[in-house]
């Protein structure tokens, strides 16, 4: 059974290309990147994706979370809207509870 929520603290990251703009995400652990990869396997096409509520400080929204090819975790990309709310950046270590929508 997929646990109810995942609470965690992990590193915010930075990737850019040299075409792309910054994207920031959040990686999550080992061990909840697999439970979530064995309880909701790919369905069709797409890369992946699975649909999260995320809690970080006072902020809450919805969005999804996808696999790294390179890892083999699941990535949880984050806006620079909640960045700035939360006031935390790069390198920084942020307490995160995620929810899969199942």
């Amino acid at each position: 059974m997929l646990s109810e929520h995942f609470d965690f603290t992990t590193t915010l990251w930075k990737w850019q290309s040299e075409t792309a703009t910054a994207w920031y995400f959040l990686s999550l652990p080992e061990d909840m990147s697999q439970e979530i990869k064995f309880f909701c396997p790919r369905r069709g096409p797409g890369f992946g994706a699975v649909r999260v509520e995320v809690n970080i400080g006072t902020s809450k929204w919805r969005t999804s979370i996808f696999p790294s090819k390179e890892t083999g975790l699941y990535l949880l990309p984050v806006k620079a809207a909640i960045r700035k709310a939360e006031a935390f950046g790069e390198g920084d270590s942020v307490d995160i509870r995620l929810k899969v929508l199942v």
